[in-house]
This record gives structure tokens, C-alpha cells and sequence, in this order.
């Protein structure tokens, strides 16, 4: 089936303000409420909200296989487990309905007052039910300075980690949409020279600056997906912040891994941008040696240049960028991950979300969290307003945004906003 809602010659008689982060090549997915209090599946162009379940009652899919309630639902589920062929007709057909030379809406003010909203007068929601959250730990650079920090610069990768794409499972009940504030987790920590735990607030909140896959229903429990298919699963992407309680982390991490230092938040941009609308920017990921075992080798183009940002923003300054970095760093693909995750026949859902972990590039700049950015707190990294940081201040909130970008066409993922607050207190 044609992807002819990539085509970069259309526009759209919406307006689109010069690098948007989704001109009419993009429709994203999401979920949002309306000034009418109504919460609906709609898509965005430009700087506006479309609302994809009052489109479905005034017949714009008709011809397209839907229930009828498709799109007047508050997730994104029930479309998503209908298939990569349904996800490219309703795509394929928005971007009929939008485009300039179609005035079968453009001309009916009665139903685009209905349909079109200004972006700002929506409020976005979590786009699925999330039921299953994975979070991966597949840039090797991050692993790297990561183990040179806790063990040497010898053993920084342990064994196992170029063999497999190394995950653990996260809480899905602390996912939030972009918008949402965070408070200070507490938890135990382990004082420099102490040999008994404290309990109290964490100290080092860090931001990781990652992507995750929405995936939709991909197999039955027992079943593996084969390395072959593994992307025909994936709905699409959003920008993740994967808050970070490292002082929490250092002393509950071993020998099972991290618990409460991860599972008090993690912040998702609000708009799902398909793999159709990804296609454009596909690169070779990083060679990789040694090489794979069989059932997790591939050929071709399976990473995605997707240019990524972190701003940190105290409460009365102006934002700073603190990190520049690339999705085409990461080890291991995204195939690779749902395709091992799988391997031992684990069943995975529509409105699953794994996380890549920590996108690191090759330079200082391009690293994807304070841990790195300013090494474990011994290198502070100084903010516009001249303050320093070590690791995420009160108040201050951490911004990442995402595109894609060529001579023809950018694609965007909007932002992931969100502000740390003192530790919550009971009323």
C-alpha cells in the first residue's frame, strides 16, 4: 500500500508556521480534551488539533474498516491493535482531507468548526493505556560511561551486554503526558563513608533524555517474533524522560536492579509519530561486534536520524541547553529489542511502551543525563542565569525535544515538559 501521506510535495490548507514540528507529511496520533470537556483520538497539523472521532461521525473515513466508536475513545488502543493496514489507510486518508486542493472540508465551516481546534485550547492526554513498560539500555556509549564510573574503564561493558539488549521492567502508574510535574522522590540512600542507609529525599534527581516504541498487539504468550517482522509491530515513537533518582539507585541497584530509584515518573511527549512518517529518515545503526547471535541479526537500514535536545530551565530563567545528541547512536534497534524481548515467549500488547535508555553520542555535549554530562557531580555544568548544576534542582523543569529533519521535510515529535517539585507533603 502507498505511503501518499509522505508525499512532500502536499500541503495543507491548514496553516503550518515555518519549522513545524508537524507539517501534513507528519499526522501524529493522540488522545486529547477538548474546551468542551470531551476527550477524543485526534492528530495534529501545524499549530492545529484535529479531532479524528468527530471526523469518523461526520463520514470523512468512510470506506475504511472502522468500528464506530474507533476514535471517540480516551486511548489510542483499540486502533492500534488493528494493524499496520488500517494505521496507513486512516493516515493516507487524513492527509487527503487536509490537503490543499481538497475543499470537501476546507469549504465547510460548519464542520471544521467542529473538527478543528487551536492547539492551546486542548488539553493532551496519555495517548494509551499503557499496560507493560520496559525500559532498555541500548546506547553503548551511556553503558560505557556508565561502568567506567561504577567498576573501570576495563570493565565498563559487562559480558553480557554485547550480546543481548539488556531492559528491566519499569511501573507503568507513573507514566505521565508532557505537562505534568514531578515531585522529589524519597527513598533510601547510603551516605558517602556511612555503612547504614538513610531515609529521606533523593539528592541526585537526573533526567534521561530517551525514546520509546508503542507496540501494537504482537504475538500470542509462547510465540517469538521473528527478527524479520519485529517493526511491523511498532505503532510508533515518542520522546521519554526517564526520571532518575541516582543516589536511591546506587544503593538498591544490586543485585536485581533499579526499583523505586526509576518508578516515581517517567515523562512522555503526547503525540505518536508513526514509523510511515519515520521512513524518510531511516540510517545504519552502529556496527556491532561481536556480532549478533542469528535470531537477533539484520540487514539494511534499522535506526532512524532523529536529532534530540535537553533544556533545563530554572523557575525564573531562561531555558539552557545542556545536551545535543542523535537517536542514530543507539547499539541495539528497536527490532532487536521487541524481537529479544519476545525471545522467550513473552506476550506483548497493544499500548506496550519500551523505553531505548539513555541516548548518548560520542561527545561530551551529547550525552543523555547529568550522571554523564557533568561525571557523577564532579564537573557542575553552569546554566545561562549563571547557577550551577549537578543534578536536577527544585523547580527546575527539563525539556527534550525531537525531530527529524532532510532538504525536503521535518518531522517532529513537539516536546517532553516537565517540572521537578519539592518532595510531596501530605495535607
Amino acid at each position: 500500500m502507498p505511503l501518499s501521506a509522505n508525499n512532500t510535495k502536499r500541503k495543507s490548507w491548514i496553516e503550518v508556521p515555518a519549522n513545524s514540528d508537524f507539517p501534513i507529511q507528519n499526522i501524529p496520533f493522540g488522545v486529547f480534551l477538548t474546551k468542551e470537556n470531551v476527550v477524543t483520538v485526534g492528530t495534529r497539523i501545524g499549530d492545529s488539533a484535529i479531532d479524528l472521532g468527530a471526523l469518523q461521525q461526520l463520514g470523512y473515513f468512510s470506506g475504511i474498516d472502522l468500528t464506530d466508536d474507533m476514535f471517540m475513545q480516551d486511548t489510542l488502543n483499540d486502533f492500534i491493535s488493528d494493524g499496520k493496514k488500517t494505521w496507513r489507510l486512516v493516515r493516507n486518508r487524513i492527509a487527503d482531507i487536509f490537503d490543499e486542493t481538497n475543499a470537501t472540508l476546507r469549504d465547510n465551516e460548519n464542520h471544521k468548526s467542529i473538527i478543528i481546534f487551536k492547539i492551546d485550547e486542548v488539553e493532551m492526554q496519555l495517548p494509551v493505556l499503557i499496560g507493560d513498560y520496559t525500559d532498555f539500555y541500548s546506547s553503548k556509549i551511556h553503558a560505557s560511561n556508565v561502568g567506567k564510573m561504577i567498576r573501570n574503564e576495563e570493565n565498563a561493558l559487562l559480558p553480557n551486554w554485547p550480546q543481548m539488549p539488556i531492559a528491566y521492567h519499569g511501573r507503568s502508574s507513573t507514566i505521565i503526558p508532557s505537562g505534568i510535574s514531578v515531585h522529589r522522590p524519597l527513598g533510601q540512600t547510603l551516605p558517602p563513608d556511612a555503612t547504614t542507609p538513610v531515609f529521606g529525599a533523593s539528592r541526585s534527581v537526573d533526567f534521561e533524555l530517551e525514546t520509546a516504541f508503542i507496540t501494537t498487539d504482537a504475538n500470542i504468550m509462547g510465540e517469538m517474533i521473528p527478527i524479520s517482522e519485529a517493526e511491523d509491530y511498532i505503532f510508533g515513537m515518542v520522546l521519554l524522560n526517564d526520571w532518575t533518582a541516582r543516589d536511591i539507585q546506587k544503593w538498591e541497584y544490586m543485585p536485581l536492579g533499579p526499583l523505586l530509584s526509576k518508578n516515581f515518573a517517567t515523562s512522555i511527549s503526547p503525540w505518536i509519530v508513526t514509523m510511515d512518517a519515520l521512513e524518510p529518515f531511516r540510517v545504519a545503526s552502529p556496527k556491532q561486534n561481536p556480532s549478533p547471535l542469528p535470531y537477533l541479526q539484520q540487514k539494511g537500514k534499522h535506526s532512524f536520524d532523529i536529532n534530540l535536545e535537553v533544556s533545563i530551565k530554572p523557575e525564573k530563567s531562561e531555558p539552557t541547553i545542556v545536551s545535543k545528541s542523535n537517536f542514530k547512536h543507539m547499539y541495539w534497534t528497536m527490532n532487536q529489542q521487541l524481537t529479544h524481548h519476545t525471545s522467550n515467549g513473552c506476550r506483548v500488547n497493544s499500548g506496550d511502551m519500551m523505553g531505548s535508555g539513555a541516548i548518548s553520542g560520542p561527545t561530551p555535549d551529547s550525552y543523555g543525563s547529568m550522571l554523564e554530562l557533568t561525571w557523577g557531580g564532579e564537573k557542575p555544568l553552569k546554566l545561562n542565569d549563571g547557577s550551577e548544576r549537578k543534578f536536577i534542582n527544585d523547580n527546575d523543569t527539563v525539556i527534550i525535544k525531537g525531530f527529524c529533519e532532510n532538504s525536503q521535510v521535518r518531522i517532529g515529535f513537539g516536546e517532553v515538559s516537565s517540572k521537578l517539585l519539592p518532595p510531596f507533603v501530605r495535607k
